[in-house]
């Protein structure tokens, strides 16, 4: 690393909190030796309330590019200087781009959550899904499977302050694919949850239960939920097996962790930041 940090080296980063888990350092950076790219990517550990605080620091220190994760997308979204359309549905982004000092923010999550099920064989047109979740990651997946022609969706999410949020973004998607079904329900009714993942094609969880400190635990309570073929996708990636796709693997489900979707993303954020191709299968073979 040392051989290549020049003065004239472009800086990017990740920020969010938890990060000292993330694989994001060591793929960018990977990919930037491997093409001969002057830039070095960190990790930042950043609390919500300091976000405008590190982006003014983007624009100071002329950072080419930010990753944003939980739980600074939706406060990100707020202090850009620009939002892509897909993040302006959304209300939140995991990657600013700093155009000679206009920033521009962009979510590529539900873009990676597709690519990643494509890549296991798995196409989300025509299919129900149910979705644990209503935050930046949660929306991206909602918003980009309905793009892509899911049939119908069924999300479940905390009924707190932020639940009007969840529906407005039902609505936002009905209006944008008239054709689709979308249901939103309490995630604390578990008899109902439990009914929709029995109907459904494909389960997400896009929470961060399952992420350690909560290692142990599932968004799923009832593992009756569970069937064979049934497709169970996790966005958690640290630990790369969560409870949740441990006990739906022993159900027979078709089991789909999150380092995929951070591979896919990451392929999206890479070519918006320096506009070449991630060297997808070098990574894949090294990291995932």
């Amino acid at each position: 690393m040392e051989q290549r940090i020049s003065g004239h080296t472009g800086l990017l980063a990740l920020i969010g909190s938890p990060v000292g888990h993330s694989g994001s350092p060591a793929m960018y950076n990977y990919s930037f030796e491997r093409l001969g790219l002057d830039y070095a990517y960190v990790a930042f550990d950043i609390q919500v309330e300091e976000v405008k605080a590190a982006l003014d620091a983007m624009k100071l220190f002329r950072m080419r590019g930010m990753n944003v994760t939980m739980p600074c997308k939706m406060e990100a979204a707020k202090h850009v200087d620009e939002l892509s359309p897909a993040a302006r549905i959304i209300g939140a982004v995991n990657t600013i781009v700093n155009d000679d000092g206009r920033l521009i923010g962009h979510i590529t999550d539900g873009e990676g959550f597709v690519n990643n099920l494509r890549d296991h064989g798995i196409e989300v047109k025509g299919k129900k899904l149910t979705v644990a979740g209503g935050g930046g990651a949660a929306t991206a997946i909602q918003v980009q499977c309905a793009l892509d022609g899911a049939r119908e969706i069924s999300i479940f999410n905390i009924k707190d302050d932020f639940f009007p949020r969840t529906l407005e973004t039902a609505e936002k998607i009905r209006a944008e694919v008239p054709d689709i079904t979308v249901n939103v329900y309490d995630i604390a009714d578990t008899d109902k949850m439990t009914e929709e993942i029995q109907s459904s094609d494909i389960f997400v969880n896009a929470t961060i239960v399952g992420m350690k400190p909560m290692d142990g635990e599932s968004v799923v309570k009832d593992l009756s939920a569970f069937r064979p073929g049934l497709v169970v996708a996790d966005v958690v990636y640290n630990p790369e097996e969560t409870r949740l796709l441990r006990e739906a693997k022993e159900a027979g489900c078709i089991c789909i962790g999150g380092k995929g979707m951070l591979l896919w993303q990451g392929v999206a954020a890479f070519r918006l930041y320096t506009g070449q191709d991630m060297p997808v299968e070098e990574v894949k073979e090294r990291y995932f």
